[in-house]
């Protein structure tokens, strides 16, 4: 899944070149839209008695974003299972689709007393998706 990010000055440098660490933020900005998309949010999730912490993630950075510029990021659902899942982006400059960044999440479903809970069935199959 697919959504769209205009490079704000704020997260540019003084060249106006996105500054590393702004990917990662992308990146969940990519993985609240997929979840929106499956019929749920980041809240219901935590309304549910569940967050998703992240246990490890990676970027490879392989052109420069620019100011004013607009991206996509792209978003896949990777792994699933009962506890985790990991999540694999693309962060693609719009109009070309060269690929200026790429990574991936995992994370973990915990309770509200950190420890590793379950995700409900029903969030693992909007997960999923058709």
């Amino acid at each position: 899944m697919d959504c769209e990010i205009r490079v704000r000055y704020a997260e540019t440098d003084q060249m106006g070149v996105v500054y590393y660490a702004n990917y990662l933020v992308w990146f969940e900005v990519g993985r609240s839209e997929f979840c929106r998309k499956r019929g749920f949010s980041y809240a219901d999730l935590e309304a549910a008695g569940h967050k998703l912490v992240v246990t490890d993630v990676h970027c490879r950075y392989r052109g420069s974003a620019r100011y004013d510029e607009t991206v996509r990021v792209r978003t896949r659902l990777k792994n699933l299972n009962k506890r985790m899942l990991t999540f694999d982006y693309q962060v693609l400059r719009y109009g070309t689709n060269e690929v200026i960044a790429e990574g991936e999440s995992e994370h973990l479903s915990i309770g509200s007393n950190g420890k590793p809970k379950i995700l409900p069935e029903e969030f693992r199959i909007r997960l999923a998706g058709p």
